[in-house]
């Protein structure tokens, strides 16, 4: 239980699988009053905790923006998880104009607009916290198979520190978190499928995707629940001085001096 979330309002977009619904339960927990949105509620969720849809869309950013305002006010912490990708693999040359655009619409475009829509509350109250979700890819890519998620997810962190610039001195603090490899619920489907086409357990199929990224030295994916800790503590007043920065979370995944 991060202290020092009481009482404060948040928004979680992708809160309903891994990493998303780990940082709602991780904020809730703290005692924050989270909204969650995705394209579908769970049977289990609320319906007045929740807000279906489709942030890839400028209509479904505007309904969120819309209900964040109705049912709580404005927002406190806003934590945009969104992301992934459909690109297929083949490198550079299998990536038409039409799959640029769907990593870009799925990526960088719902925190541009949710921002946009939102940020300007927490500048009129004198302040709050954004944490854009990004990842390792846009410092690691994979040219097989990531390379428009990765430059998408390095637009997302330009924009992030540019917004921190922006904002900052004004009272709204924004930092990023990036992930390695962590195992939510699609990363045990992608190992499980590894590991049947290689006629191994999960076990290897893991490390069929750990041998990929160059070795993960922790030996093991980062669990939701772990990088939810780390958004939860930066969204509390115990981060109050940090903002603009990145805080990667990877196993010690990318090499560093």
């Amino acid at each position: 239980m991060e202290p020092g979330l009481e009482g404060l309002r948040a928004l979680v977009t992708a809160g309903t699988q891994g990493i998303g619904a780990a940082t709602v339960a991780a904020l809730r927990a703290g005692g924050a009053r989270v909204l969650a949105t995705a394209r579908g509620r769970p049977a289990d969720l609320p319906e007045e905790l929740f807000v279906a849809a489709d942030l890839t869309t400028a209509e479904g950013c505007s309904a969120v923006a819309e209900a964040v305002r109705g049912r709580m006010g404005g927002v406190d912490i806003l934590v945009h998880v969104l992301g992934g990708s459909s690109a297929p693999g083949g490198g550079f040359v299998a990536l038409d104009d039409a799959q640029w655009q769907a990593e870009l619409a799925l990526n960088l475009l719902p925190a541009v607009r949710l921002d946009r829509a939102l940020v300007p509350g927490m500048l009129a109250q004198g302040g709050g916290v954004v944490i854009h979700v990004t990842s390792i890819q846009h410092r690691l890519p994979l040219p097989e198979s990531t390379t428009a998620y990765a430059a998408a997810k390095a637009a997302l962190s330009t924009y992030s520190k540019s917004l921190s610039r922006e904002v900052t001195p004004r009272g709204v603090r924004v930092v990023r978190v990036a992930p390695g490899w962590v195992e939510t619920e699609a990363a045990v489907r992608l190992a499980q499928r590894l590991a049947d086409e290689a006629g191994t357990d999960y076990e290897g199929g893991k490390r069929i995707v750990m041998d990929a990224l160059g070795g993960i030295p922790l030996g093991r994916p980062a669990k939701p629940q772990e990088v939810a800790a780390l958004i939860a503590f930066l969204a509390s007043p115990r981060a109050a001085a940090i903002s603009g920065t990145e805080y990667v979370i990877d196993g010690g995944t990318i090499p560093v001096a």
